[in-house]
């Protein structure tokens, strides 16, 4: 049972685009180096990686080298925030408020959804759009209206048709990213700072 999941995980990152997950890494350089937010949004298991990375890319990630790291915020975190949009709007504007409300001028948003379709996650990068976000998505099966409808950048796409291996690819690539930022951090200057 064990060998055929491992097998399932190994045949989704293998249908990742390594060029784009090359850009997200850039973008959320870039938004480190300038201090710009970012926001990252999920429902259920997406969630929990959501707040994941704000773990991972905050503390994971700051080095005794340079002080820098992504500014992230899980928008899924606040409860009472969530819970008074859910409960005097509606649930689908839980993340789109949120992104209207941030006062930052330039931030990247981070939506983590394994269908690309849960409405909540469309409306957000919608609103991320309106303010000139940039967006970045991760996905999975079929990529869902987020592919189809290019509602992000940059979509980083795990063809597979299961939830667990869709939402453990996505945990995967989000430490993959951290522990690169931490090293490029460590070892480089701050011109330098690409792969």
């Amino acid at each position: 049972m064990f060998k055929k999941y491992k097998q399932m995980i190994n045949d989704a990152l293998d249908t990742v685009d390594e060029e784009i997950l090359k850009n997200v890494f850039n973008t959320i350089v870039d938004s480190a180096l300038y201090k710009k937010p970012v926001l990252v949004m999920g429902n259920g298991g997406s969630a929990a990686i959501a707040e994941h990375w704000s773990c991972d890319h905050t503390k994971g990630v700051k080095t005794d080298v340079h002080d820098m790291f992504p500014c992230v915020r899980n928008l899924a975190a606040n409860m009472s925030l969530m819970t008074a949009i859910a409960n005097d709007m509606s649930y689908d504007e839980v993340f789109s408020k949120q992104i209207e409300y941030e006062s930052s001028l330039y931030a990247t948003v981070i939506a983590i959804s394994s269908s690309g379709n849960s409405p909540n996650i469309l409306k957000g990068l919608e609103m991320a759009r309106k303010k000139n976000y940039s967006t970045i998505a991760f996905v999975g099966f079929d990529g869902g209206k987020i592919l189809e409808e290019k509602l992000a950048c940059k979509v980083v796409h795990v063809n597979a048709d299961n939830y667990g291996v869709v939402e453990d690819c996505h945990q995967i690539l989000m430490h993959s990213l951290a522990q690169q930022i931490r090293i490029i951090f460590s070892e480089k200057e701050k011109s330098t700072l690409r792969l």
